[in-house]
């Protein structure tokens, strides 16, 4: 009697074993807390970006509670520089949820996950099953490749009726029999990661055998691609306003784009930037000079940034704003500032 081939999971399970990705740092723990850190800070973010991240917000925030405690502020400024600021957001938001409605005990199954903000069901599920073997599929952005291609998927992976499909194959995957979940998810991502890439390594990849995308030569067709789409353009005035060896930052409002973080006053490019500081701040501008543009490509739109610099007298009671403040160059390129800002002020102070 001929034996069966091994199941898709059971390849993925012992290739992970024997090549996967095994000496993260928040690998080998089964704190959902620091399980749950490591996924928000994965979304959209390549592992090597995240790396000294995790390491930091660990040491800062050792607990959910420390992490409840801490002013939104200090959260924003050690994440600085990771991008997609709405996560932080979420992150400190979710700590308060947690301590408040499960006293401080990170919750381990997806579904009392899925309530947190900024958790969604494929970050809960791989939060489950590393901290309690709860079987269950994910399907990230680097799973979605492995299994459009796999199961010849067609369509962009963005598209609602494509993620319903998606979702039908992952849950197929794992829904026949018990199987090492925190192997077979950490394999999943592991292989859509280093192999299943955009110029993947079939050879070495251990579902390639039955992959409808190489068996029918489609593989750079699968997953379909976002639609092409020209995104809106959006230019700013930035004003990099200087008092001695001071720089001012003024905070961004709680909602929005770089919500919470510090930054430089902003105004229409229609404006005159001397008369927006004299009506503004009740002072003179000097010095004004216009620097290079600067763009920075959101998800839905691309800001073009208009610099001017200039200088004010050394009045040290001139703005009464609490959202405004004075800080000196390297206190400014620490605080907590989107990346654009902060490339700006290193090239510009």
């Amino acid at each position: 009697m001929i034996a069966s081939p091994p199941s898709f999971a059971a390849r993925i399970i012992a290739w992970q074993r024997e090549h996967g990705r095994h000496d993260l740092p928040w690998q080998r723990t089964r704190d959902a807390y620091r399980i749950w850190l490591s996924e928000v800070m994965l979304q959209q973010t390549q592992v090597a970006t995240v790396l000294p991240y995790y390491l930091r917000f660990v040491d800062a925030f050792p607990t959910v509670a420390t992490l409840a405690a801490a002013p939104l502020e200090r959260v924003l400024t050690l994440w600085s520089g990771l991008g997609y600021y709405r996560r932080a957001h979420h992150l400190h938001a979710a700590a308060k949820t947690v301590v408040a409605r499960h006293g401080g005990r990170f919750p381990t199954d997806s579904a009392a996950l899925e309530t947190l903000p900024g958790v969604g069901r494929s970050t809960a599920a791989a939060i489950a099953a590393f901290a309690s073997d709860e079987q269950g599929a994910i399907l990230d952005g680097n799973v979605k490749r492995v299994i459009a291609r796999h199961r010849g998927i067609d369509g962009w992976p963005g598209d609602a009726r494509v993620q319903a499909t998606l979702w039908r194959a992952a849950d197929a995957l794992v829904a026949k029999a018990s199987i090492d979940i925190a192997a077979y998810t950490q394999g999943m991502m592991d292989v859509g990661a280093t192999l299943c890439t955009r110029t993947p390594r079939c050879d070495a990849c251990p579902v390639a055998d039955d992959c409808i995308a190489r068996l029918e030569a489609r593989i750079d067709a699968l997953p379909a691609p976002r639609p092409r789409k020209e995104l809106p353009r959006r230019s700013v005035t930035v004003l990099l306003l200087q008092r001695g060896d001071d720089i001012l930052l003024e905070q961004r409002p709680p909602v929005g784009v770089w919500s919470g973080l510090w930054s430089l006053p902003e105004l229409d490019c229609a404006a005159d930037p001397r008369r927006y500081v004299c009506t503004r701040f009740n002072t003179v501008a000097n010095d004004v000079r216009s620097l290079s543009p600067m763009k920075h490509a959101f998800t839905h739109f691309v800001l073009t940034m208009h610099p001017v610099a200039m200088t004010i007298p050394d009045v040290r009671s001139v703005f009464e704003e609490p959202q405004v403040g004075w800080f000196t160059r390297d206190a400014a390129i620490a605080a907590a500032l989107p990346s654009p800002i902060r490339r700006l002020l290193r090239a510009y102070t």
